[in-house]
């Protein structure tokens, strides 16, 4: 059985036992996520849909002040201690959360719904943030694009089992308990970390010189906290990369956007938004699930990240055309289902194959800087740029005429990291004798 599942899903000897701690790992993070998801999105619709701009600046804000903080505590820690570090401090926020609404329940009012909306919006970034750098340095190039497909299965069962989980537990415990749920599958994750870390090496032949985990974990990685920002700005690779997420992050805030305008047509109670959000998330996962069951390992294999990196901007651009056509809530389903799918099923797994060419330094420090700070800045400028359009009066059809010659760009410039992906990787193979060679690519 065990080398059937092997050949099924393209995993060759050793490798059974660290994916599928990972794909635990991540389907307790999203597990998490999930669950709390549905009321953050509600509880900023509470002040109106201008409000949610101007948390997506205080979001970026925050975002930005954590980063340097993020950065000291790799520089200073070693590796499993920064990550168990931010888990813990995350599933203790939670605690605190939960202290507020059984202790001091007066004390909860707008304000609060948008100090956790914001709260909840940098939680959701950091936590999958680290899970992934983990992964670009547990996993080398080559298992990173034949296995984070399969990893982020995990994720997407966690992101189905969470709403399926707060619908069970809401009523007889209340909402209130949901977050020491949430609090709990973080501490789990944290053993999960430290359980694939320790899971002996087997990376690939050619990385036979790979020191074993207790040496690795010895190690700190040292350097400014303010390393992972200059690198971004130093090196094409990684600049590529934060553009492209950028993009993807603008055309995202402009399908958030919509959907929570024709929401807050359809339904004006908050439970009953609640629930929406709550179903369209589902469904939605059930699409990703599928996708990452069947076709994006092949695509990853046959046509390389560039390709899988060009379909979200293609399928997205496509979807949002057909929106401009029709303009029901039926397509805006359709097409956030599509891009999500997409974005989770294919994108993501190839975009995080990205991170495994670049230093050690760089999977965490840059990469924060790229998933936490580039990301929220994509939302404001996408939240701000579809504000303006409305209040211009150009609607869906102003969007699209923004999404296109985006999209237009953020495909050429995944084809673009793709074929600069594999040139790192060919250089890295042939100098494995030298990590972190690549730092100034």
């Amino acid at each position: 059985m065990r080398e059937r599942i092997s050949d099924l899903f393209n995993l060759r000897r050793g490798e059974l036992a660290p994916v599928c701690i990972a794909a635990l790992f991540f389907f307790c993070i999203l597990t998490a996520l999930m669950m709390l998801r549905p009321a953050r999105d509600a509880l900023g619709m509470e002040r109106g849909i201008d409000s949610v701009r101007w948390l997506f600046i205080g979001t970026a804000v925050v975002t930005l002040a954590v980063n340097p903080v993020f950065g000291w505590l790799v520089a200073r820690l070693r590796r499993l201690q920064f990550i168990s570090a931010t888990y813990a401090f995350f599933a203790l926020s939670l605690v605190g959360f939960w202290s507020l609404l059984v202790f001091a329940p007066g004390a909860v009012g707008a304000r609060s719904g948008q100090v956790f909306y914001v709260w909840f919006s940098v939680f959701n970034l950091f936590v999958t943030m680290v899970f992934w750098a983990l992964l670009a340095d547990r996993f080398s190039s080559d298992q990173g694009k034949r296995l984070f497909a399969l990893i982020a299965v995990g994720g997407t069962l966690g992101a189905i089992f969470g709403p399926w989980l707060a619908s069970r537990l809401a009523e007889p415990l209340g909402t209130p308990a949901l977050l020491l749920v949430a609090a709990g599958c973080l501490g789990i994750a944290i053993a999960l970390a430290w359980w694939l870390v320790w899971t002996r090496p087997d990376r690939d032949a050619s990385a036979a010189a790979t020191p074993a985990p207790a040496a690795e974990e010895a190690l700190r990685i040292g350097g400014s906290p303010w390393a992972g920002l200059r690198a971004v700005f130093a090196s094409p690779y990684l600049l590529g990369i934060a553009g492209y997420v950028l993009a993807m992050t603008v055309v995202a805030t402009f399908i958030y956007f919509t959907r929570l305008q024709m929401v807050a047509l359809a339904e004006s109670d908050l439970d009953a938004r609640t629930g929406l959000l709550g179903n369209i998330d589902m469904w939605t996962q059930i699409a990703v699930l599928l996708l990452q069951l069947t076709l994006t390992g092949q695509i990853i294999r046959r046509f390389g990240l560039g390709v899988a990196l060009a379909a979200l901007p293609v399928a997205t651009a496509l979807g949002f055309v057909g929106l401009a056509v029709y303009g029901s809530f039926a397509m805006l389903i359709a097409l956030e289902a599509m891009s999500k799918a997409v974005q989770r099923g294919l994108t993501r797994p190839a975009r995080e194959a990205l991170f495994t060419v670049v230093s050690r330094e760089d999977k965490y420090k840059a990469k924060a800087f790229i998933d936490t700070f580039v990301y929220r800045a994509g939302d404001v400028v996408g939240a701000q740029t579809e504000g303006l359009l409305g209040r211009l009066g150009l609607a869906l059809g102003g969007l699209v005429t923004v999404v296109v010659p985006l999209a237009l760009f953020w495909a050429m410039l995944g084809l673009w990291l793709g074929r600069a992906q594999q040139r790192r990787a060919q250089q890295a193979g042939a100098m494995s004798a030298a990590p972190g060679a690549d730092r100034g690519a």
